[in-house]
């Protein structure tokens, strides 16, 4: 008897914590943590807590040269979201029209407008985003103090941008951190330094989306179908806010109103408003189906997402090759190119992860490996690699940095490739971490190297002008 009493009492224990436990993963979700590619960097760094800049080292190693690639930072809504939040204000209206206030409606309904309302232009980037980029820049100056310890020269330290506005922003940011204390301006002693910009018609590194025809239309192509994919979603939601709060919601009432709670949750820190009228098992639906959208858009949906963007891994790739000839040949530091610093867009990001084949389990990376298609990331509560939060927030950026080492090591030079400021294995290099140069160059920039720019995506070529007209 007294054995049972004590099982009893075990197996009541045994329940309790497991309750605890549940309710403290309850407690422990964040919407913030969930917003797709409106996720700010914030949250994803917090989220990897104290491993951010863990790294393993290469006995007797040191960086020789950094190519970063950086989204813009945090922004606001662009002119067309704020015209969709101000419909939603008045939709809401309507909404309420004829119903009491009840325990149901949510009070915030009540008066509503959009915080961006008035606003007569949107995307530029807000003081949260210069923030992002300008404690990146101190951090990757810290990190790597020995590739910083040039006197500025934009021939070292080359800072390139897209000719939008939020880019070109964030690359000030970034720099104004990098290079803080060793000027003479100002109170921060800050330094002046260069960004170069290329036209949009004509940026095949970092806007190569632009001057892509084929893609171009194979987005046109395939936006109505990823709306076909998401409607079940919407649907699902739809009916459930509906019963939930006794209103009359449509399916695009509820796309905006995810929207809105991924602009208040991100730029203003509010989470219990938009965000508060969907569960957590609802919010993982919505980011579900925005990634989806992402992966068939701009990622592993179709090779052309990505194999448009081999003009920037080659950049990448001959900014290695230089800095190794420069060391080989003996040049004097302050000579040659010690980091090449771009600054861009989703648009750019993503399809780069892909020409680097991250984000896959290894049957998926043996896929592409042979050009075949791969399977759309599965719907929750099913795990996967592919979240736009994670690839893709404001502020994510690739560090690929290239280490000399050791004449007695298996390889002089090797690759490491930080994602968000944190080291990720490479599956075009058996998983590693660190990858030996020639490797790197083999199975992984080679193979995209063979698909041409202009052939991929039906480029025209132009045509020449007369020499008269030309002089």
């Amino acid at each position: 008897m007294k054995n049972m009493t004590a099982t009893i009492a075990q197996l009541a224990l045994l329940i309790l914590c497991i309750s605890a436990s549940e309710l403290a993963g309850e407690e422990a979700f964040d919407v913030r943590n969930h917003l797709s590619t409106v996720t700010r960097y914030g949250a994803v760094t917090e989220s990897a807590g104290n491993s951010l800049l863990a790294s393993n080292s290469l006995e007797g190693c040191k960086p020789i040269h950094l190519n970063l690639l950086a989204r813009h930072g945090t922004r606001s809504p662009t002119k067309k979201r704020i015209k969709e939040l101000n419909n939603l204000s008045a939709r809401i209206k309507v909404l309420l029209q004829g119903a009491c206030a009840t325990a149901k409606t949510p009070g915030w309904f009540w008066g509503w407008e959009s915080p961006w309302k008035g606003n007569l232009k949107g995307g530029e980037l807000i003081s949260k985003g210069e923030e992002e980029l300008y404690s990146l820049g101190i951090r990757v100056r810290e990190r790597f103090s020995d590739l910083f310890d040039e006197e500025y020269h934009s021939d070292v330290y080359s800072i390139r941008a897209t000719q939008v506005p939020r880019a070109a922003a964030s690359a000030v940011a970034f720099g104004m951190g990098l290079f803080s204390w060793r000027g003479s301006l100002g109170p921060g002693r800050n330094g002046a330094f260069a960004i170069s910009t290329e036209s949009r018609a004509s940026d095949l590194q970092l806007r190569f989306y632009d001057s892509c025809d084929n893609y171009k239309d194979f987005r046109k192509s395939q936006e109505p179908a990823v709306d076909e994919l998401k409607k079940p979603i919407l649907k699902e939601i739809t009916l459930g806010l509906s019963k939930r709060y006794g209103l009359n919601f449509t399916r695009q009432d509820i796309a905006s109103l995810w929207f809105l709670c991924k602009q208040e949750a991100s730029l203003l820190n509010v989470t219990d408003q938009a965000c508060g009228l969907f569960n957590p098992s609802e919010v993982v639906l919505l980011e579900w189906a925005d990634d989806m959208e992402v992966f068939i858009l701009k990622g592993y949906g179709k090779s052309l997402n990505y194999r448009m963007g081999t003009p920037l891994l080659e950049d990448v790739f001959q900014a290695m090759e230089l800095a190794i000839k420069a060391r080989e040949e003996g040049h004097p530091s302050g000579s040659y190119e010690k980091a090449r610093l771009r600054f861009a867009h989703a648009e750019t990001i993503v399809p780069f992860s892909c020409l680097l084949g991250l984000f896959l389990d290894k049957s998926e990376f043996e896929r592409i490996q042979k050009e075949l298609p791969l399977q759309l990331p599965p719907r929750p509560p099913q795990g996967r690699n592919w979240k736009a939060s994670r690839v893709a927030p404001f502020a994510g950026n690739y560090m690929m940095v290239l280490h000399s080492c050791p004449i007695d090591t298996s390889s002089k030079y090797y690759v490491q490739v930080l994602h968000n400021e944190h080291p990720i294995e490479m599956p075009g290099c058996g998983y590693a971490e660190f990858c030996p140069f020639e490797v790197f160059k083999e199975r992984i920039v080679q193979p995209h190297l063979k698909h041409n720019f202009n052939t991929v995506c039906n480029v025209k070529p132009r045509a020449e002008f007369p020499k008269s007209m030309k002089k």
